[in-house]
């Protein structure tokens, strides 16, 4: 019995606890005009958020690795080849109750004209310097959450009942304003956060 446990515990790989969704982004580094930027998409009107800032990606399909469903999501969001993207490596990923968001750092190797994007998912693309970001980091904003119990919620069962000290705590949420688009939430986060390890590994 403790054998199949131990075997069974060997062979299966850890995940967040919960019912989260899977997706992969892709935070995409293209030349334009001699210098290093990021490119962002606007996300069109028919799909999910749209109007909203993001990186290309979406949700990670069945037997399909992080990696390889931003390497698809970019091509099918930008139009490209899988040829025109250079992956770099991985960043530390985002887990919240509802998702987990695995984020690369890639290399377009295509002139930023030419990107003829899909214009079913893409309302429009466009790029900020590198450079902006390593001299401006984004404005953090917090917002405090708390718990809300329905009414049959069974406080009889755990210790001081309704006086119970539920944990409470804070989102802190960034925002940017970059040429007048607003950049905010899980995207401003991994872009802050890229930023950052190139910051620690300029000071080391």
């Amino acid at each position: 019995m403790l054998d199949q446990i131990e075997d069974l515990l060997k062979n299966r790989p850890c995940q967040p606890l919960g019912k989260q969704r899977f997706f992969s982004v892709m935070l995409p580094l293209i030349q334009r005009e001699g210098e290093w930027h990021i490119l962002y998409e606007v996300r069109g009107t028919r799909i999910s958020q749209p109007g909203e800032t993001s990186f290309p990606g979406g949700a990670v399909e069945a037997n399909e690795s992080f990696e390889e469903a931003a390497v698809r999501e970019t091509m099918e969001e930008l139009n490209v080849e899988q040829s025109d993207i250079r992956v770099l490596g991985e960043i530390d990923y985002i887990v919240s109750e509802f998702a987990v968001i695995h984020c690369f750092v890639g290399v377009i190797d295509k002139p930023f004209d030419s990107i003829q994007f899909s214009k079913a998912e893409v309302a429009s693309i466009f790029t900020i310097p590198l450079s902006y970001f390593l001299e401006n980091r984004p404005t953090y904003y917090v917002s405090d959450y708390q718990l809300n119990h329905p009414e049959d919620f069974p406080f009889d069962r755990i210790p001081n009942g309704k006086n119970y000290q539920f944990k409470t705590g804070q989102h802190l949420i960034p925002f940017y304003d970059l040429n007048g688009h607003s950049l905010w939430g899980f995207t401003a986060n991994l872009t802050d956060h890229f930023v950052e390890i190139l910051e620690e590994n300029k000071t080391k």
